[in-house]
């Protein structure tokens, strides 16, 4: 019998599971993704959880077969590390991975992914068609994605391929960027972001509103629990639909995708105010074959699932690894 370690680390929580060989979860465990004091400390919370992941399926971690990493990001792909991540404290410069989750499981398979492509390979290996040409399209706290073409995963030298939420949709740069640059896709649709561009279209339009616009925790939940109530909030529904379209044309353009699944917290709760926008426009945007665009398979386990995935198929999605 073979194990697999599936790891999720993100800048809340981190998790693992282990599965068999049949992909069925024997053990998981979770835990809250330390604020530091230094990278070390996140280092050793993904280990713990692996530990425990291991110890409820019965296994010792040195039985483990292999183990999938779907992690934040900028990743040092060289050295298996997260270097400067940006969600987390800036005491926190580098999170080693690789090396110690290789040396705990005792196996030099060991593969590491940012998470858009974590849940790129995990929809890959769980789609019934398994297609060479696809996406998976992340619109949460940030908006990036994880892409997949002609059967290969694309990663970049670095690892960071695929940061398409930082891709600049509007040269006037009505918004800036949580990276600090101007007119990117993330500055206006990302859950950190709509609030901020409301109160933004607010202020240029002060016009009578539900919304809670001064209110400091004025969130992006506010704006969609209003939508189809408030002429404001439907129009600033409205303006997301319109950059998210863009910002899918542009992959389509660039990657040719059979299909694109959309997840994140945004999408997952407002399925149909975020996508229906998206597929309605693409008509008018996409100058080649219009893709499938479906909200993700896997819920917000999409991560996790696709490390453990990476870990069974060698780092592809490729159910033919198996």
């Amino acid at each position: 019998m073979a194990y697999y370690v599936g790891i999720d680390l993100g800048a809340t929580n981190v998790r693992s599971v282990v599965a068999d060989d049949e992909g069925e979860i024997l053990g998981q465990a979770r835990d809250s993704t330390p604020r530091g004091p230094t990278g070390i400390a996140v280092t050793e919370a993904v280990l713990n959880v692996v530990r425990r992941a291991c110890d409820e399926a019965g296994i010792e971690p040195n039985e483990a077969t292999a183990a999938g990493i779907g992690a934040i990001g900028p990743l040092d792909l060289a050295e298996g590390a997260i270097e400067n991540p940006a969600n987390l404290p800036d005491t926190i410069d580098r999170i080693p991975l690789t090396g110690p989750v290789s040396v705990l499981l005792d196996t030099d398979d060991v593969y590491l992914h940012n998470d858009t492509n974590a849940g790129v390979i995990g929809e890959r290996f769980h789609s019934d068609r398994n297609p060479d040409d696809m996406v998976y399209l992340t619109i949460s706290s940030g908006v990036g994605a994880g892409v997949c073409v002609d059967g290969h995963v694309i990663s970049g030298w670095d690892g960071n391929a695929g940061e398409v939420g930082h891709m600049t949709l509007d040269p006037n740069g009505f918004m800036t960027c949580g990276c600090g640059h101007d007119g990117h896709w993330e500055g206006y649709c990302s859950g950190n972001n709509i609030p901020k561009y409301a109160r933004e279209l607010h202020a240029e339009d002060p016009v009578e509103t539900a919304l809670p616009v001064e209110d400091p925790d004025f969130s992006a939940v506010d704006v969609f629990e209003h939508a189809g109530e408030d002429e404001f909030a439907d129009h600033v529904i409205h303006q997301l639909g319109h950059w998210n379209a863009m910002g899918v044309a542009n992959i389509v353009h660039a990657y040719a995708p059979l299909i694109i699944y959309v997840g994140g917290a945004v999408a997952l709760n407002n399925p149909d105010l975020v996508l229906n926008p998206i597929r309605e426009k693409m008509g008018e945007m996409v100058m080649s074959n219009i893709p499938e665009i479906q909200l993700t398979t896997l819920g917000d386990e999409v991560v996790v699932e696709g490390a453990l995935a990476s870990a069974m198929t060698a780092g592809t999605g490729d159910r033919s690894r198996l």
